[in-house]
């Protein structure tokens, strides 16, 4: 049992979800600020091993760990959380104008079940306000990747060029952009997954994207297997790859996740998307389909109940070049991405990682044909 689990836990679950969450992004971000802070928590928690390493769109990546979109909206932690022993880090989801997002509560825990649920709403302060924070970033330990996502108020008519403005503002400080048109906390945006609706907002995008910056689709678990397979086919063509996946909202999966807490009649754990162990299985069958739909032409990010080196390992074998953790984190503390990557290290001895799909540089979107 680690000091967190034993110790800091217990006092973060004392809290409601949202202030357990940003009494712990304050002290990652004091301790990014403080002088040789970064290298103390480096040393309590990353593991470098140079067999973890990979180069996926000409980036290189010192492992395959990455935190998901989510925990740093605002990316007001990327200077310390690469110190945690992440491979890289993803922020946002950022919209194009700030927003406060859903009233709370909209985070909520599911220990019973290791899940969350969450209809947070894209709550974040805009793309100009992350435009100066990368900006000001300096040196980068990690490739950073930024999520974004519609504004709630959005005519959906205007998807293209809401998404491709905020892109244009981010584009210099991204290392790679996910489209995100899957979350289910957002009215109508997962509509935009439609074929014909997401080729416009990727041609749009790619008429700011000099810079042939890598841009990824972030798709939906609740996908019928034939639309997904298509849905990837298309991001072979039109995009630098695809994640796998987003929350869940399967009907299903939600019932027994609030059974095994009791709270299946508790008013504020209905709504929201499921995220945690419940989404492994499905997330590895999406990750599985989908390396079989673009056979190797893309990249496949894999995230979706990976808690451990185990959990990563198989999802690295099912078909992803990269993976990434958020729930587990809430449940680990900040040492889990260096005990995955021990794990990783461990497994690689004499075999090296799993390779899935392409590694090299791709065009993004528009440009990949």
């Amino acid at each position: 049992m680690s000091l967190y689990t034993a110790l800091i836990r217990p006092l973060l679950f004392r809290l409601d979800e949202e202030s357990a969450h940003e009494a712990a992004a304050a002290a990652l971000a004091l301790a990014g600020s403080l002088p040789g802070a970064q290298g103390l928590l480096r040393a309590a928690f990353a593991h470098a091993d140079p067999s973890l390493e990979t180069t996926v769109w000409g980036l290189r990546f010192p492992n395959p760990v990455g935190l998901a979109a989510g925990f740093d909206k605002d990316a007001r932690l990327v200077g310390a959380l690469p110190a945690l022993g992440f491979g890289f880090v993803e922020v946002g989801t950022v919209t194009l104008e700030p927003q406060p997002g859903n009233p709370r509560p909209r985070l909520m825990r599911l220990p019973e079940a290791r899940a969350l649920l969450n209809r947070m709403g894209f709550n974040n302060a805009g793309a100009e306000a992350m435009a100066a924070r990368l900006k000001g970033l300096g040196a980068r330990a990690v490739p950073i990747g930024v999520n974004i996502g519609l504004n709630k108020d959005a005519d959906p008519e205007d998807a293209p060029a809401l998404y491709a403005k905020a892109f244009a503002r981010l584009s210099l400080f991204g290392d790679y952009f996910v489209v995100n048109v899957s979350s289910p906390n957002t009215q109508g945006l997962r509509l935009l997954q439609d074929r014909l609706k997401l080729e416009r907002i990727l041609t749009a995008v790619s008429g700011y994207n000099g810079d042939k910056k890598p841009v990824l689709v972030k798709l939906a678990p609740d996908l019928e297997p034939e639309a997904l397979e298509k849905l990837c086919v298309f991001a072979a063509e039109h995009a630098s790859g695809v994640i796998l996946t987003n929350t869940t909202v399967d009907p299903h999966l939600r019932e027994a996740a609030l059974e095994a807490g009791g709270r299946r009649r508790e008013p504020r754990f209905q709504g929201g998307g499921l995220s945690g162990a419940p989404l492994r299985e499905t997330a590895l069958e999406r990750v599985r389909a989908a390396r079989a739909a673009v056979a190797g032409r893309v990249p496949i990010v894999g995230v979706g109940g990976i808690s451990d080196a185990e959990d990563a390992w198989e999802m690295l074998s099912a078909g992803a070049s990269l993976v990434q953790v958020y729930t587990a984190l809430v449940y680990e503390g900040p040492g889990l991405p260096g005990a995955i990557c021990r794990g990783l290290a461990r497994r690689t001895v004499g075999a090296g990682l799993p390779r899935s799909g392409t590694q090299g540089p791709r065009a993004a979107a528009g440009g990949a044909r």
